[in-house]
């Protein structure tokens, strides 16, 4: 069994997105363990230094890694390749055949992660060129997740 853990930014407001992540928890359980670490994004306006809010939430992301020992962490942001389907499953399998039973999610907030969080990653990967809002990409990445461990099992959920 592997040990998903998702450590984001940003709490689920809306109930069809906590709706939509039990699901897709409920539906990972038989194959994998999965953890979501929320953590509190900084305020912020327009006069804000965007920098330093994300060096002040890159200490929080820092802080919650120490929680996932011996991950193969993977971090989403635009500024990362794009994969397909089967390819984040081939990579999933990849990380798994090399002794990592723990693969860590980085989702950021709005203004994006810092660069020490980039850093830190083994891999970086974007969802798409478009920007989603980051309680949906909690949705969209747990639905890959599922994705990729029904695609490695061969069972007719990707086509």
């Amino acid at each position: 069994m592997i040990n998903i853990t998702i450590i984001a930014l940003g709490k689920l407001k809306e109930s069809y997105w906590k709706e939509a992540e039990a699901e897709y928890i409920k539906r990972l359980t038989p194959e994998a363990k999965i953890e979501i670490i929320e953590l509190k994004e900084e305020s912020f306006d327009e006069k804000s230094n965007k920098e330093v809010i994300k060096q002040k939430e890159a200490e929080k992301i820092k802080k919650a890694l120490e929680k996932t020992k011996d991950s193969y962490i993977i971090t989403l942001d635009s500024t990362g390749s794009e994969l397909t389907s089967t390819k984040l499953a081939e990579q999933i399998s990849n990380i798994t055949m090399k002794q990592y039973s723990n693969i860590t999610f980085i989702v950021g907030g709005p203004l994006g992660l810092d660069k020490s969080i980039k850093e830190k990653s083994n891999l970086i990967f974007s969802l798409s060129h478009l920007t989603f809002p980051h309680q949906m990409v909690r949705t969209i990445l747990l639905e890959q997740i599922y994705r990729s461990i029904m695609i490695l099992g061969g069972r007719k959920y990707h086509y």
